[in-house]
């Protein structure tokens, strides 16, 4: 993964390898903590799992973890974040004019790394496939990060609204990878059906639990005081259904606390008791199961061998429980 960057000289590719966690702010390598890998492992499992040769599919996955980070680089500029994976933002550092730069170089170097498609020896009709799953993927994944960006702070967004925005948002990217990893694997249509289906399940269901961890996550786990979506006013699955499910007084308490230009520790305190009657973090929990069955009904549909089928169930498992 790291080819595609770390030969490459200047300012702008080291603030890139710093966001990778593979240089530290004077450029000297180190090793830090990073993020999950979750996009390239599920491409590079999923291809596997359908009988096909993982090596074909690495310049997928490594396209689909630089099309992740580029999207962090800027959620990071816009959630005004400081800090992840316990160091610096790049925004917080270079400032958010070069943090900007560098996310659209990142992903700039995303579609570089497809060019590798051919050098592995991947039919040419394939190849194209992947670039067009690739780039519908970040298309969606940006009109629904508007959507979350737009969605702040107001007070009648629908659920139907809101599982619209996950499903591109957070989900379009993790279904590109499963999408990449099948298409490169096999031609069987049945399995790489029965793996979008995965994939898209997968998708909710890491969202979800993320939109719990930002409201009732622990902060010596998450990193994040809890209720963190609260303090932002996110219209996360728990204040959407709250809103929903609330009437009178509640109601009217939770819009005058959205309404607020900062909210309070107190605030917080009235929106989470707010929850608890309304029953969201029940709902949240429920709709989290709902999906991870359907992500495992998927698997089952996809006639895979029991050893890849256990380490694909071990990850939806992990999804469902994670804690950070």
């Amino acid at each position: 993964m790291r080819s595609h960057l770390y030969h490459r000289e200047g300012i702008a590719y080291d603030v890139l390898r710093y966001n990778m966690g593979w240089v530290d702010v004077d450029a000297k390598p180190i090793a830090s903590r990073t993020g999950k890998a979750l996009r390239p492992t599920l491409c590079l499992l999923t291809c596997e799992a359908v009988g096909g040769d993982p090596a074909l599919a690495i310049p997928g996955a490594v396209s689909v973890e630089f099309i992740h980070n580029f999207s962090l680089v800027h959620d990071d500029i816009q959630d005004q974040d400081e800090v992840r994976w316990g160091r610096p933002t790049v925004w917080s550092i270079w400032g958010k004019p070069k943090a900007l730069v560098a996310g659209n170089l990142l992903r700039a170097v995303a579609d570089q790394a497809l060019w590798n498609l051919d050098k592995q020896g991947l039919d040419y009709t394939v190849a194209t496939k992947v670039v067009h799953l690739l780039t519908e993927s970040y298309l969606s994944m940006i009109e629904g990060q508007y959507l979350d960006v737009a969605y702040e702070g107001h007070s009648d967004t629908e659920l139907a609204e809101y599982l619209d925005m996950i499903s591109r948002k957070t989900g379009a990217l993790i279904r590109c990878s499963v999408n990449i990893g099948a298409v490169i694997g096999t031609k069987d249509t049945v399995r790489i059906k029965a793996f979008q289906n995965f994939g898209r399940s997968l998708g909710y269901v890491f969202q979800i639990r993320d939109d719990m961890l930002g409201t009732w996550g622990e902060e010596k786990k998450t990193g994040k005081p809890v209720g963190s979506d609260i303090r932002r006013k996110k219209n996360s699955l728990p204040i959407v259904h709250a809103m929903a499910q609330s009437k009178g007084t509640q109601q009217h308490q939770l819009k005058s606390i959205y309404a607020k230009n900062e909210i309070s520790g107190q605030d917080v305190v009235d929106v989470l008791d707010i929850m608890a009657t309304a029953g969201s973090q029940e709902y949240a929990e429920n709709l989290l199961q709902e999906h991870g069955s359907m992500a495992m009904e998927a698997i089952d549909n996809a006639d895979i061998a029991p050893t890849t089928k256990h380490e694909i169930s071990q990850i939806v498992e992990f999804l469902l429980i994670r804690e950070y």
